[in-house]
Protein backbone atom coordinates (compact mmCIF):
# COMPACT_ATOMS: atom_id res chain seq x y z
CA UNK A 1 0.00 0.00 0.00
CA UNK A 2 1.06 3.50 -0.40
CA UNK A 3 1.45 6.05 2.49
CA UNK A 4 -0.78 9.02 2.18
CA UNK A 5 0.17 12.08 3.81
CA UNK A 6 -2.52 14.56 3.70
CA UNK A 7 -2.89 18.18 5.82
CA UNK A 8 -5.28 17.97 8.90
CA UNK A 9 -8.75 19.06 8.37
CA UNK A 10 -11.10 20.69 11.50
CA UNK A 11 -11.31 19.47 14.54
CA UNK A 12 -15.13 18.50 14.35
CA UNK A 13 -16.28 15.40 13.31
CA UNK A 14 -18.78 15.23 10.73
CA UNK A 15 -21.19 12.08 11.01
CA UNK A 16 -21.38 12.36 7.02
CA UNK A 17 -17.96 12.33 6.00
CA UNK A 18 -18.08 9.13 4.20
CA UNK A 19 -17.61 9.17 0.79
CA UNK A 20 -21.08 9.05 -1.23
CA UNK A 21 -19.56 8.48 -4.87
CA UNK A 22 -20.03 4.71 -4.20
CA UNK A 23 -23.62 5.21 -3.11
CA UNK A 24 -24.39 7.64 -5.49
CA UNK A 25 -23.44 4.88 -8.48
CA UNK A 26 -26.24 2.83 -7.74
CA UNK A 27 -28.95 5.87 -7.03
CA UNK A 28 -28.15 7.70 -10.42
CA UNK A 29 -31.08 5.87 -13.30
CA UNK A 30 -28.75 3.75 -15.61
CA UNK A 31 -28.83 0.53 -17.55
CA UNK A 32 -26.63 -2.90 -16.75
CA UNK A 33 -25.18 -4.04 -19.92
CA UNK A 34 -24.38 -7.42 -21.18
CA UNK A 35 -20.58 -6.53 -19.51
CA UNK A 36 -22.20 -6.15 -16.19
CA UNK A 37 -21.50 -2.40 -15.49
CA UNK A 38 -23.69 -0.21 -14.01
CA UNK A 39 -23.34 2.79 -16.57
CA UNK A 40 -25.59 5.92 -17.88
CA UNK A 41 -28.32 5.17 -20.69
CA UNK A 42 -27.63 5.21 -24.66
CA UNK A 43 -23.82 4.54 -23.87
CA UNK A 44 -22.42 2.66 -26.89
CA UNK A 45 -19.07 2.58 -28.89
CA UNK A 46 -16.96 0.69 -31.37
CA UNK A 47 -13.74 1.93 -31.39
CA UNK A 48 -11.77 3.40 -28.22
CA UNK A 49 -11.90 7.01 -28.18
CA UNK A 50 -10.28 9.19 -25.57
CA UNK A 51 -6.96 9.70 -24.41
CA UNK A 52 -6.01 6.14 -24.88
CA UNK A 53 -7.06 5.60 -28.22
CA UNK A 54 -4.37 3.86 -30.54
CA UNK A 55 -2.60 2.84 -26.99
CA UNK A 56 -1.77 -0.63 -28.15
CA UNK A 57 -1.79 -1.61 -24.31
CA UNK A 58 -5.44 -0.14 -23.77
CA UNK A 59 -6.05 -2.26 -26.67
CA UNK A 60 -4.44 -5.82 -25.26
CA UNK A 61 -6.36 -4.96 -22.33
CA UNK A 62 -10.06 -4.49 -24.07
CA UNK A 63 -9.22 -7.72 -25.91
CA UNK A 64 -8.00 -10.08 -22.33
CA UNK A 65 -11.40 -8.63 -20.29
CA UNK A 66 -13.13 -9.89 -23.24
CA UNK A 67 -11.83 -13.15 -23.29
CA UNK A 68 -10.52 -14.07 -19.22
CA UNK A 69 -13.74 -12.06 -17.90
CA UNK A 70 -16.99 -11.64 -20.58
CA UNK A 71 -17.11 -8.38 -20.96
CA UNK A 72 -18.89 -6.69 -23.71
CA UNK A 73 -16.07 -4.87 -25.78
CA UNK A 74 -18.81 -1.50 -26.35
CA UNK A 75 -19.32 -0.85 -22.73
CA UNK A 76 -15.03 -1.38 -22.64
CA UNK A 77 -14.84 0.98 -25.22
CA UNK A 78 -17.13 3.37 -23.46
CA UNK A 79 -15.10 3.18 -20.13
CA UNK A 80 -11.57 3.47 -20.82
CA UNK A 81 -12.56 5.73 -23.88
CA UNK A 82 -13.97 8.47 -20.83
CA UNK A 83 -10.62 7.38 -18.85
CA UNK A 84 -8.23 10.74 -18.59
CA UNK A 85 -4.48 10.41 -18.69
CA UNK A 86 -3.44 12.24 -15.62
CA UNK A 87 0.29 13.60 -15.78
CA UNK A 88 0.36 14.40 -12.04
CA UNK A 89 -0.08 10.96 -11.40
CA UNK A 90 2.86 9.57 -13.15
CA UNK A 91 4.91 12.50 -11.16
CA UNK A 92 3.91 11.53 -7.95
CA UNK A 93 4.69 7.88 -8.42
CA UNK A 94 7.77 8.64 -9.33
CA UNK A 95 8.35 10.85 -5.91
CA UNK A 96 7.37 7.84 -4.08
CA UNK A 97 10.98 6.56 -2.95
CA UNK A 98 12.98 9.87 -3.37
CA UNK A 99 16.85 9.26 -2.62
CA UNK A 100 18.10 10.47 0.96
CA UNK A 101 20.65 12.73 0.63
CA UNK A 102 19.95 14.43 3.90
CA UNK A 103 22.48 14.42 7.41
CA UNK A 104 23.60 10.91 8.62
CA UNK A 105 23.11 11.37 12.11
CA UNK A 106 19.80 12.24 14.24
CA UNK A 107 18.05 15.31 12.73
CA UNK A 108 14.49 14.95 14.29
CA UNK A 109 12.96 12.65 11.33
CA UNK A 110 10.73 10.50 14.00
CA UNK A 111 9.76 13.47 15.55
CA UNK A 112 8.51 15.21 12.06
CA UNK A 113 6.31 12.27 10.98
CA UNK A 114 4.54 11.26 14.42
CA UNK A 115 3.70 15.44 14.49
CA UNK A 116 1.95 14.58 10.96
CA UNK A 117 -0.79 12.27 12.73
CA UNK A 118 -0.76 12.79 16.47
CA UNK A 119 -1.99 15.84 17.58
CA UNK A 120 -4.67 16.88 19.74
CA UNK A 121 -7.01 17.59 17.31
CA UNK A 122 -7.04 14.32 15.51
CA UNK A 123 -6.29 12.28 18.45
CA UNK A 124 -10.54 14.05 19.56
CA UNK A 125 -11.21 12.97 15.87
CA UNK A 126 -10.06 9.49 16.84
CA UNK A 127 -12.27 9.80 19.48
CA UNK A 128 -15.50 11.24 17.63
CA UNK A 129 -15.24 8.01 15.28
CA UNK A 130 -14.51 5.30 18.24
CA UNK A 131 -17.54 6.21 20.01
CA UNK A 132 -19.67 6.59 16.80
CA UNK A 133 -18.65 3.00 15.96
CA UNK A 134 -17.78 1.25 18.97
CA UNK A 135 -20.49 -1.16 18.39
CA UNK A 136 -18.86 -2.36 15.30
CA UNK A 137 -15.21 -1.99 16.45
CA UNK A 138 -16.51 -4.13 19.66
CA UNK A 139 -17.92 -7.15 17.22
CA UNK A 140 -14.98 -6.42 14.44
CA UNK A 141 -12.32 -7.24 17.59
CA UNK A 142 -13.94 -10.38 19.18
CA UNK A 143 -14.52 -11.81 15.45
CA UNK A 144 -11.11 -11.17 14.25
CA UNK A 145 -8.84 -10.54 17.43
CA UNK A 146 -7.43 -7.31 16.51
CA UNK A 147 -8.00 -4.02 18.85
CA UNK A 148 -9.87 -1.41 18.19
CA UNK A 149 -7.26 0.88 18.30
CA UNK A 150 -5.19 -0.46 15.65
CA UNK A 151 -8.43 -0.66 13.67
CA UNK A 152 -9.06 3.21 14.77
CA UNK A 153 -5.39 3.52 14.30
CA UNK A 154 -5.02 3.00 10.52
CA UNK A 155 -8.36 4.37 9.80
CA UNK A 156 -6.65 7.59 11.14
CA UNK A 157 -3.31 7.49 9.43
CA UNK A 158 -5.06 6.81 6.07
CA UNK A 159 -7.82 8.84 5.59
CA UNK A 160 -8.14 10.74 8.94
CA UNK A 161 -11.11 8.72 9.55
CA UNK A 162 -12.95 9.01 6.41
CA UNK A 163 -11.87 12.93 5.86
CA UNK A 164 -9.57 12.52 3.20
CA UNK A 165 -10.23 9.84 0.84
CA UNK A 166 -8.83 11.20 -2.33
CA UNK A 167 -10.26 12.95 -5.12
CA UNK A 168 -8.68 11.17 -7.96
CA UNK A 169 -11.21 9.00 -10.37
CA UNK A 170 -9.98 5.57 -9.72
CA UNK A 171 -10.52 4.48 -13.25
CA UNK A 172 -8.10 7.49 -14.49
CA UNK A 173 -5.45 6.79 -11.67
CA UNK A 174 -5.16 2.82 -13.23
CA UNK A 175 -5.64 3.39 -16.38
CA UNK A 176 -2.80 6.10 -16.76
CA UNK A 177 -0.38 3.88 -14.64
CA UNK A 178 -1.26 0.44 -16.59
CA UNK A 179 -1.05 2.48 -20.00
CA UNK A 180 1.27 5.05 -19.70
CA UNK A 181 4.10 3.55 -16.75
CA UNK A 182 6.22 1.09 -17.99
CA UNK A 183 7.96 0.42 -15.12
CA UNK A 184 5.00 -0.72 -13.09
CA UNK A 185 2.52 -1.40 -16.16
CA UNK A 186 1.70 -5.11 -15.00
CA UNK A 187 0.87 -4.73 -11.49
CA UNK A 188 -1.39 -1.25 -12.43
CA UNK A 189 -3.24 -3.48 -14.85
CA UNK A 190 -3.49 -6.47 -12.75
CA UNK A 191 -5.34 -3.85 -10.17
CA UNK A 192 -7.30 -1.97 -13.09
CA UNK A 193 -8.97 -5.56 -13.90
CA UNK A 194 -9.62 -6.39 -10.71
CA UNK A 195 -11.18 -2.89 -9.86
CA UNK A 196 -13.35 -3.32 -13.23
CA UNK A 197 -13.85 -6.80 -12.01
CA UNK A 198 -15.42 -4.98 -8.73
CA UNK A 199 -17.32 -2.50 -10.38
CA UNK A 200 -19.29 -5.27 -12.06
CA UNK A 201 -20.21 -7.47 -9.13
CA UNK A 202 -21.15 -4.62 -7.50
CA UNK A 203 -23.20 -2.81 -10.12
CA UNK A 204 -21.28 0.64 -9.90
CA UNK A 205 -20.02 3.28 -12.26
CA UNK A 206 -16.56 2.61 -12.45
CA UNK A 207 -16.50 6.47 -13.46
CA UNK A 208 -17.75 7.32 -10.72
CA UNK A 209 -15.26 6.17 -7.54
CA UNK A 210 -12.63 8.25 -6.46
CA UNK A 211 -10.28 7.49 -4.34
CA UNK A 212 -6.46 8.24 -4.25
CA UNK A 213 -3.82 8.92 -6.87
CA UNK A 214 -2.67 5.17 -6.86
CA UNK A 215 -6.14 4.20 -6.99
CA UNK A 216 -6.73 3.00 -3.61
CA UNK A 217 -10.11 3.20 -2.03
CA UNK A 218 -12.30 4.05 1.00
CA UNK A 219 -11.79 4.60 4.49
CA UNK A 220 -8.69 2.01 4.13
CA UNK A 221 -7.38 3.06 1.39
CA UNK A 222 -7.43 -0.57 -0.15
CA UNK A 223 -5.80 -1.38 -3.35
CA UNK A 224 -8.40 -3.30 -5.89
CA UNK A 225 -6.56 -6.52 -5.11
CA UNK A 226 -6.66 -6.21 -1.33
CA UNK A 227 -10.69 -5.66 -1.90
CA UNK A 228 -10.91 -9.30 -3.63
CA UNK A 229 -8.95 -10.89 -0.63
CA UNK A 230 -9.56 -9.08 2.06
CA UNK A 231 -12.84 -6.91 2.01
CA UNK A 232 -15.66 -7.82 3.93
CA UNK A 233 -19.60 -7.08 3.76
CA UNK A 234 -19.17 -6.20 7.60
CA UNK A 235 -22.98 -4.56 7.77
CA UNK A 236 -24.81 -7.26 6.39
CA UNK A 237 -26.26 -5.34 3.30
CA UNK A 238 -25.35 -7.51 0.40
CA UNK A 239 -22.29 -5.47 -0.71
CA UNK A 240 -19.01 -5.01 0.18
CA UNK A 241 -18.15 -0.98 0.06
CA UNK A 242 -15.19 0.39 1.06
CA UNK A 243 -16.43 3.89 1.62
CA UNK A 244 -18.84 2.91 4.11
CA UNK A 245 -17.01 2.85 7.50
CA UNK A 246 -18.67 -0.64 9.10
CA UNK A 247 -17.24 -2.60 5.47
CA UNK A 248 -14.03 -0.63 6.20
CA UNK A 249 -13.65 -1.39 9.99
CA UNK A 250 -14.61 -5.24 9.29
CA UNK A 251 -12.12 -5.03 6.40
CA UNK A 252 -8.90 -3.92 8.23
CA UNK A 253 -9.98 -6.41 10.87
CA UNK A 254 -9.88 -8.96 8.09
CA UNK A 255 -7.06 -8.19 6.80
CA UNK A 256 -4.79 -8.27 9.78
CA UNK A 257 -6.10 -11.42 11.16
CA UNK A 258 -5.07 -12.62 7.66
CA UNK A 259 -1.67 -11.27 8.10
CA UNK A 260 -0.85 -13.39 11.39
CA UNK A 261 -2.08 -10.76 13.54
CA UNK A 262 -1.72 -12.47 17.33
CA UNK A 263 -4.99 -11.65 19.71
CA UNK A 264 -3.58 -10.52 23.25
CA UNK A 265 0.20 -10.50 22.45
CA UNK A 266 2.45 -6.61 22.59
CA UNK A 267 3.54 -4.89 19.17
CA UNK A 268 6.87 -3.27 20.50
CA UNK A 269 8.73 -2.79 23.72
CA UNK A 270 11.38 0.01 24.76
CA UNK A 271 14.81 -0.88 24.81
CA UNK A 272 17.79 0.33 27.18
CA UNK A 273 21.25 1.19 25.37
CA UNK A 274 22.47 2.20 22.28
CA UNK A 275 23.48 -0.21 19.51
CA UNK A 276 25.00 2.25 16.16
CA UNK A 277 26.55 -1.06 14.67
CA UNK A 278 23.67 -3.70 14.64
CA UNK A 279 21.43 -2.53 11.44
CA UNK A 280 17.54 -1.51 12.09
CA UNK A 281 14.14 -1.78 10.43
CA UNK A 282 11.02 -3.62 10.51
CA UNK A 283 12.50 -6.42 8.75
CA UNK A 284 15.81 -7.19 10.48
CA UNK A 285 15.46 -10.19 13.01
CA UNK A 286 17.58 -10.77 16.08
CA UNK A 287 17.18 -12.99 19.31
CA UNK A 288 16.80 -11.20 22.38
CA UNK A 289 20.17 -12.94 23.44
CA UNK A 290 21.75 -11.44 20.52
CA UNK A 291 20.76 -7.80 21.39
CA UNK A 292 21.39 -8.17 24.89
CA UNK A 293 25.34 -9.20 24.13
CA UNK A 294 25.20 -5.97 21.70
CA UNK A 295 24.09 -4.00 25.05
CA UNK A 296 20.24 -3.58 24.44
CA UNK A 297 17.99 -5.07 26.95
CA UNK A 298 13.96 -5.16 26.71
CA UNK A 299 12.47 -2.50 29.08
CA UNK A 300 8.77 -4.59 28.91
CA UNK A 301 7.47 -8.32 28.28
CA UNK A 302 8.36 -10.04 24.85
CA UNK A 303 5.68 -11.94 24.72
CA UNK A 304 7.52 -15.03 23.89
CA UNK A 305 9.10 -14.02 20.87
CA UNK A 306 12.43 -15.66 19.85
CA UNK A 307 12.80 -12.90 17.50
CA UNK A 308 12.20 -9.43 17.33
CA UNK A 309 12.98 -6.57 15.27
CA UNK A 310 15.66 -3.64 16.14
CA UNK A 311 13.74 -0.64 15.65
CA UNK A 312 15.28 2.83 15.67
CA UNK A 313 13.54 5.97 15.81
CA UNK A 314 15.43 9.47 15.17
CA UNK A 315 14.63 11.81 18.33
CA UNK A 316 16.64 14.50 16.88
CA UNK A 317 19.26 14.57 19.09
CA UNK A 318 19.42 11.36 19.54
CA UNK A 319 18.09 7.68 18.75
CA UNK A 320 15.53 5.69 20.51
CA UNK A 321 15.49 1.62 20.18
CA UNK A 322 12.35 0.13 20.60
CA UNK A 323 12.14 -4.39 20.30
CA UNK A 324 9.37 -5.16 17.07
CA UNK A 325 7.25 -8.06 18.23
CA UNK A 326 5.67 -9.66 15.31
CA UNK A 327 2.63 -8.21 15.77
CA UNK A 328 4.63 -4.85 14.66
CA UNK A 329 5.67 -6.57 11.57
CA UNK A 330 2.07 -7.21 10.06
CA UNK A 331 1.34 -3.92 10.76
CA UNK A 332 4.12 -2.58 8.39
CA UNK A 333 2.00 -5.40 6.04
CA UNK A 334 -0.28 -2.93 5.45
CA UNK A 335 2.94 -0.29 4.70
CA UNK A 336 6.38 -1.18 4.64
CA UNK A 337 7.82 1.43 7.12
CA UNK A 338 9.05 1.62 10.09
CA UNK A 339 7.60 5.14 10.73
CA UNK A 340 4.40 4.45 9.37
CA UNK A 341 3.78 1.21 12.16
CA UNK A 342 5.08 2.84 15.09
CA UNK A 343 2.30 5.71 14.01
CA UNK A 344 -0.53 3.68 13.37
CA UNK A 345 0.02 2.41 16.88
CA UNK A 346 0.95 5.58 19.10
CA UNK A 347 -1.95 6.92 17.64
CA UNK A 348 -4.52 4.43 18.44
CA UNK A 349 -3.06 4.44 21.62
CA UNK A 350 -3.67 7.50 22.07
CA UNK A 351 -7.03 7.86 21.12
CA UNK A 352 -8.00 5.25 23.42
CA UNK A 353 -5.98 6.70 26.31
CA UNK A 354 -8.07 9.84 25.71
CA UNK A 355 -11.75 7.94 25.67
CA UNK A 356 -10.57 6.55 28.68
CA UNK A 357 -10.48 10.47 30.05
CA UNK A 358 -6.43 11.02 29.77
CA UNK A 359 -5.13 14.36 28.99
CA UNK A 360 -3.31 14.20 25.95
CA UNK A 361 0.41 15.08 25.85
Amino acid sequence: MYLKLTLLLPVLFLAACSSKSHLQARETPSSVGQGGFLLQPDQSAQVLNGDFSGNPAAEQFIDMMVSKHGFDRAQLHVVIGQAKRLDYVLRLMDQQAPTYTGPTGPNGAWIRYRNKFITPANVQNGVAFWNQYQDVLQRAEQQYGVPAEIIVGIIGVETRWGRVMGKTRILDALATLSFNYPRRAAYFSGELETFLLMARSEQDDPLNLRGSFAGAMGYGQFMPSAYKQYAVDFNGDGHINLWDPEDAIGSVAHYFQAHGWKAGQGIAVPASGQAPLLNNGFNTSYTPSMLAASGLSAQGPLDGANQVSLLRLDMGTSYQYWLGLPNFYVITRYNHSTHYAMAVWQLGEAVRQARQGAVFQ
